[in-house]
């Protein structure tokens, strides 16, 4: 029974307390490294 409930106490923790805000801030971030990644990728001549 103990493993159950840090399990689901472990799967909460995804998403922090800081709220929505914070999720959409860690969104916005990960999809502009994501953009940049991919700009280098396009711009890179060997």
């Amino acid at each position: 029974m103990k493993m159950k409930s840090s399990t689901i106490g472990g799967s909460k923790r995804k998403f922090p307390c800081k709220g929505i805000g914070g999720f959409l801030r860690e969104e916005r971030s990960r999809l502009y490294i994501i953009r940049r990644c991919i700009i280098m990728l396009l711009c890179w001549h060997d």
